[in-house]
């Protein structure tokens, strides 16, 4: 009786074991606030805590670097103040008088975490710091980062400076559209001409630890402990993690970005009726569980390239995107060119 039950027992772990698709479990995250999320759409694929207001320490630095670019200003020179070399933290030891391009400046602040570049750019993008960090609050609102507040360009601790895991990874979705963003997150190194070395990268996650990394930001202070944002690109498909005060940052943001990449593809959702189509993260359960379903408007007039309805997905009931339905351009024919010949012989106007 006990062989037999043994035997059923070993049957049934097996065909537990060997059921298609089975979802690997969720990695276990040290962080007090964690996120996973697809770039291109912006699905969150893994959240803990992720909306809670938290220190953030320099991952700031991320808004700083991207109102410093999309100033137009990259070129310029900065001649730098006092008030920024006395900034505390980490420094890119610049002197009170020096000269040097913005650019060189946004390499310094994400490559090394320079404090002095922080306010060197802010002083000179922004007039002052405080009217920097107005433009950074107003870019929050614009993104709608809800849980934001900036008094700073370093992330230096204030009673109000805060953000959240899932604005940061917001933060991050749009400034990596930036390709200037872009290439500075993701160098290894960076020399500027007015420097006698070479800056390396603090971010670990893109210099050692994960062949698939793209870029980043560390960040560190004592009451935010360790924040780090990194992004990875993998067969097509790009995510970004965000971990706010987790002692084992490396270790937690390889084994998210690993099970993101094992459980969800870049997918292309079925068909609907009128061809339309859209890609999507989704894990193989989760592939035969869209739908789609098709609303055409009331129009009793159809014009060439009109919308005259939407495609709308869904994912568990949850929708995931709309691709508007167009009218197809009506080619001319034979009897139709031959009316409008007769027409314009007989005075009657078409436009």
């Amino acid at each position: 009786m006990l062989k037999r039950m043994l035997i059923v027992m070993t049957a049934i772990m097996l065909c537990v074991t060997l059921l298609p698709g089975q979802a690997a479990a969720k990695p276990d995250v040290s962080a007090d606030a964690a996120i996973l999320m697809e770039l291109s759409t912006g699905r969150i694929l893994y959240e803990k805590n992720a909306t809670d207001p938290k220190r953030i320490a320099s991952i700031t630095k991320i808004m700083t670097a991207i109102i410093a670019i999309e100033s137009g200003k990259m070129d310029e020179e900065v001649t730098v103040s006092k008030n920024a070399v006395y900034t505390e933290g980490s420094s890119i030891y610049l002197k009170e008088g020096e000269k040097i391009q913005l650019k060189d400046l946004v390499y310094g602040l994400m490559l090394r975490s320079g404090n002095d570049a922080a306010v060197a750019i802010a002083e000179h993008v922004g007039g002052s710091e405080e009217g920097f960090t107005h433009l950074m609050n107003e870019k929050a609102a614009w993104l709608g980062m809800q849980d934001s507040h900036f008094d700073n360009p370093h992330g230096l601790d204030t009673k109000t400076h805060h953000s959240s895991a899932y604005d940061m990874a917001l933060l991050t979705k749009y400034a990596m559209q930036n390709d200037t963003f872009r290439k500075i997150s993701g160098a290894k190194q960076y020399k500027a001409d007015s420097k006698k070395y070479a800056w390396g990268n603090k971010n670990k996650m893109l210099t050692r630890y994960y062949e698939y990394s793209t870029g980043g930001k560390t960040g560190y202070t004592k009451k935010a402990g360790r924040t780090l944002v990194s992004t990875a690109e993998k067969d097509g498909m790009e995510l970004v993690v965000v971990t706010i005060n987790d002692p084992d940052d490396w270790r937690d943001h390889m084994n998210l970005f690993d099970w993101g990449f094992e459980e969800y593809k870049l997918t292309r959702l079925k068909q609907s009726e009128t061809g339309t189509s859209i890609i999507y993260p989704v894990s193989e359960q989760e592939k035969q569980q869209a739908q789609t379903k098709t609303y055409l408007l009331n129009t009793d007039k159809q014009e060439d390239k009109q919308q005259i309805g939407a495609d709308v997905y869904y994912l568990n009931d949850k929708k995931v995107g709309t691709v508007p339905i167009y009218s197809v351009p009506q080619k001319p024919t034979l009897a139709g060119m031959t009316k409008q010949v007769f027409d314009e012989l007989a005075g009657v106007r078409l436009w």
